[in-house]
């Protein structure tokens, strides 16, 4: 039971996707909360939610949905009246939004090249939803990107809790579809389009896409989409609700690789040789978790595994995030272990070489004569520092895969725009595990 809560001021995309804990006897006795087109704030559906649980005793939550397409307005420093946000703003905030949606249909909201200049990889999925809002009514402007991608509000979250105590942006995050059209797909060659106006033919890639002004995004700009991954103790509702509240979820792009992630003080290689999972909730946390108190630097044991019908795995990468001494929120991307290590020694520069490229362009294929199945490791924080609060969360990178828009290409003849992405690196992205100097 859930529905989509889609305020849009302006064309700046604020949606919610909201999510019941429960079935039809509870959830009948509301309707969904429809916020208009004004600039209603979103604590009035907080408000919503509360309501609801306090009258059928059920539980919900609200997960943020396409922020690259807000404008800068999902993840904002100030609270609803333009003033600092509050400690209490924050808290509701925590509370009621656990999750926070990273990638889907209409682009890619981990990170951007503008944000994180040092990353090679903060390119994907950003090309033509970098422009505008959701319906182009305004265009983007530099300032407005720390506002949308979940890499800056993680760090803002950390500003914000250090000047009052309470991180409003302590999510998990998943990885969604979008499409109107009840297929649950996000393979790249069996793309059905967002809905059933974009089903596949030898046109789509290249049209101008019809969502509000038409101008400077096409087709092949959509994702085929992504999946959102739950560590949940069984398969039913209440349990992956009861998952996505802890925050032990991660998000694909597409493919379906098995992710794990655990922080602790105490792993060592030797974990791996046993029940490395067991070890990993006895000794640590999961994804999603604080860590608890401990000594020396936090260590990370990460298990990465390739779809089993889908492509070898690059690399894994640990992107951590933290606010300095002086108040400056600062990144860094950590490769921590990578495939055919025998062949890609570190350059000069710390970066680990390109993985190669096996795409067959004109057959819309690839091989894994490159790239690894399984990549693990137990990996240090070599930099940590105990007096600063800090976030890592695991990015994990497949080899070149052909896009949908190559697919269509070979099927239907489709003619391609200069410039249209054929192939990608597809990814999942882990929900960070947090380090607080005051828990510690």
């Amino acid at each position: 039971m859930g529905f989509e809560y889609t305020l849009m001021p302006g064309g700046n995309n604020l949606h919610r996707v909201v999510m019941f804990r429960d079935g039809k006897s509870r959830t009948d006795k509301v309707l969904p909360y429809d916020p208009g087109q004004g600039d209603t704030p979103v604590s009035q559906l907080w408000d919503y939610m509360d309501n609801y649980e306090k009258v059928t005793g059920g539980k919900v939550l609200a997960i943020p949905h396409n922020s690259n397409l807000s404008n800068g307005l999902m993840f904002e420093l100030v609270g609803p009246d333009g003033g600092p946000m509050t400690a209490q703003y924050a808290r509701r905030r925590a509370a009621h939004e656990p999750v926070a949606e990273i990638t889907q249909i209409k682009g890619d909201s981990e990170s951007h090249p503008f944000l994180s200049p040092n990353d090679e990889f903060s390119g994907f999925g950003v090309a033509g939803w970098e422009l505008g809002n959701l319906t182009m009514q305004q265009k983007k402007k530099p300032q407005d990107f720390a506002g949308e991608y979940i890499r800056e509000a993680l760090k803002r979250g950390l500003e914000i809790e250090a000047r009052t105590g309470v991180n409003p942006y302590k999510f998990g995050v998943i990885g969604s579809t979008d499409s109107h059209t009840a297929l649950a797909t996000g393979d790249e060659n069996n793309f059905f389009g967002k809905h059933s106006g974009g089903e596949p033919n030898a046109t789509r890639a290249s049209q101008a896409q019809n969502l509000g002004n038409t101008t400077g995004r096409f087709g092949w700009h959509y994702l085929a989409g992504g999946y959102a991954a739950v560590w949940a103790t069984a398969n039913t509702r209440a349990a992956i609700f009861d998952a996505m509240m802890r925050r032990e979820v991660y998000a694909t792009t597409g493919p379906r690789m098995t992710l794990r992630f655990f922080g602790g003080w105490d792993f060592n290689d030797s974990d791996f040789a046993g029940d490395w999972v067991k070890s990993g909730y006895a000794k640590g946390v999961p994804m999603g978790a604080d860590l608890k108190p401990g000594t020396g630097a936090p260590k990370f044991m990460i298990s990465a595994l390739k779809d089993p019908m889908g492509a070898n795995l690059d690399r894994v990468q640990i992107v951590k995030g933290w606010v300095n001494a002086s108040g400056k929120l600062e990144e860094k991307v950590f490769d921590v272990v990578w495939a055919d290590a025998d062949k890609r020694a570190r350059a000069v520069n710390g970066k680990v070489p390109i993985v190669g490229d096996t795409v067959n362009i004109a057959k819309a294929s690839y091989t894994n004569s490159i790239g690894d199945p399984e990549l693990r490791i137990v990996w240090t924080d070599p930099e940590f520092d105990r007096s600063i609060r800090a976030f890592y969360y695991v990015r994990v990178i497949e080899i070149p895969t052909p896009r949908w828009v190559l697919f269509d290409a070979l099927r239907y003849g489709a003619k391609l725009l200069p410039g249209t992405e054929i192939k990608a690196q597809e990814r999942a992205y882990s929900s960070p595990i947090w380090y607080n100097p005051a828990k510690s």
